[in-house]
């Protein structure tokens, strides 16, 4: 019987120390003690408690059986039912229904888990469990630094927080800093949202997440991909940089562009650099470039209304507009053209200080255009139909052009052709004059007759005879060299100089 002793091994900085209320030597090997009753054992700053052990003074080894505990740091204590702790190389593995490792607010518990001194690292290879704070982890096989506070977990790795759910296959995950790094693909969950990733970072306590590779956010109707998104669950707030492209499959609405904007607290969203919005109306496909374009969602994650601010362009086949910013007001169909609006249709180029068009279920339902109204229509490459007024409204009928009221200060200068059943047409005559007020008649998207009002002066011309100085009213401007006549052309070419200095520095 032994109260305490002291085992003369050949090194004495390894010398693994114990106490124990009994202790006989192992009748089979003659260098292992045999030691029951409130055991306890030091090596090197570590303190071992136990049941009962047995110590081989040869090898330095020491085993552990029953309510193992292992206090390895102020901070770091291991628990467990059965342990073997080598002394020569500093390495303790630890069996038992629930292994735990406690450092700090840090818990890990397994079944097996062998913790190396030398290096400060906890591994485990079936299954492990860690809590931090709020937040849980889990995987097939794990390390932890003690010193580093890094934990490396691979195989169905599963880590929650109260808000949300990051599931993935290789997780570093950081105690100190809360921080959670993946390079697999990686799926985060919230109430609100989705993010798939192959590449970033989480953090559980500000709930922010980075992605670096093949980003997806999902949210409702909504998904969003790009090259790097910074979103946070939070606030609910998300930055977007490269490739993004934010579809509305409620809506039929994409948008795309090299920067984007999230903000679902304040409900609106922007894509800039390039940016271009597509949305589907009655089968056909419109395309909207500017340089920001904005959605503004309402409470039910549905889209109010969208704007397109600077440098507007807008593709549709059987229609174009240029602006410098529009607005679609979704519950009221209206979409409204600021600053310089033009708008083609077929041969007709319309401008006016403001442009609104209302749509229902059938298409564009009216037209209104604002000040300085001017509308144009190409009857061959020399001769233009020209009509002026203050305002004008278009009524339609299915989506087709019924009737147009030009409202004050009408002028007019038309050219009458004459089409017969095989649609071949003749200038017949040019119609000029003024009228307080005018009504164009529609056929076939074609004007048939005019109405003019309020003292009306009207001179028919012979097509040879118009005077030059009425063949342009004043203010005439044609753009259709600005016009969009497909839908890459809603992107406006580069100058000369500036495709040329660029080219210049790619070179360089």
């Amino acid at each position: 019987m032994i109260g305490a002793g002291v085992v003369p091994v050949a090194s004495a900085q390894r010398i693994i120390q114990y106490n124990a209320g009994m202790g006989t030597r192992d009748p089979n090997n003659s260098d292992v003690w045999i030691l029951y009753n409130k055991v306890k054992a030091k090596h090197e700053g570590m303190t071992l408690y136990t049941d009962s052990a047995s110590f081989d003074t040869k090898n330095n080894v020491f085993v552990a059986h029953r309510n193992v505990k292992i206090v390895i740091s102020d901070t770091t204590t291991l628990y467990g039912e059965t342990a073997i702790y080598d002394g020569t190389i500093r390495v303790a593995e630890v069996w038992g229904d629930t292994v735990m490792l406690i450092d700090g607010r840090t818990v890990l518990t397994t079944d097996e888990l062998v913790y190396n001194r030398e290096t400060s690292t906890a591994s485990y290879f079936n299954w492990g469990h860690t809590v931090h704070d709020t937040a849980t982890l889990d995987s097939r096989m794990g390390f932890y630094h003690s010193d580093t506070r890094d934990l490396m977990l691979y195989g169905n790795v599963v880590l929650e927080d109260p808000s949300s759910r990051l599931e993935t296959d290789t997780l570093m995950y950081n105690t100190r800093s809360c921080e959670a790094r993946f390079v697999s693909p990686t799926y985060i969950y919230s109430d609100t949202s989705t993010v798939y990733s192959e590449s970033g970072s989480y953090n559980t306590d500000s709930h922010a997440s980075s992605s670096y590779k093949a980003t997806r956010l999902t949210n409702g109707s909504t998904w969003l991909t790009s090259d790097t998104l910074y979103y946070n669950d939070n606030s609910e707030y998300g930055e977007a940089f490269g490739h993004v492209t934010i579809v509305d499959t409620a809506n039929d609405v994409t948008c795309t562009g090299g920067m984007g904007v999230t903000d679902q607290k304040k409900r609106v969203s922007f894509v800039t650099d390039s940016a271009l919005l597509v949305y589907v109306d009655k089968g056909d496909s419109v395309f909207v470039h500017a340089d920001t374009v904005w959605a503004y969602n309402n409470s039910d994650g549905d889209i109010d209304a969208i704007k397109a601010y600077l440098n507007v362009r807008v593709y549709r086949e059987d229609a174009q507009g240029m602006c410098d910013s529009l607005y679609y007001s979704v519950p009221d169909s209206l979409v409204t053209l600021y600053h310089g609006p033009v708008v083609w249709y077929e041969d007709y180029q319309c401008t006016a200080d403001t442009v609104v068009c209302r749509f229902d279920s059938s298409g564009v339902r009216k037209v209104m255009l604002r000040n300085n109204v001017f509308a144009i229509e190409k009857v061959d490459p020399l001769k233009f139909s020209q009509l002026k007024g203050h305002n004008a409204d278009v009524y339609c009928t299915d989506g087709e052009p019924n009737y147009a009221d030009i409202l004050g200060s009408a002028q007019m200068v038309y050219y009458v052709v004459d089409e017969d059943s095989l649609k071949n047409k003749e200038l017949i005559g040019v119609n000029c004059g003024v009228g307080s007020d005018m009504r164009i008649y529609f056929k076939d998207r074609k004007p048939s007759r005019v109405t003019t009002f309020g003292n009306p002066d009207m001179k028919m011309y012979p097509p040879d005879k118009l005077p030059e100085s009425e063949r342009t009213m004043q203010g005439f401007k044609w753009l259709d060299a600005q016009r969009p006549h497909n839908r890459h052309e809603v992107f406006p070419a580069k100058p000369v100089e500036e495709e040329q200095e660029q080219q210049q520095e790619v070179t360089n």
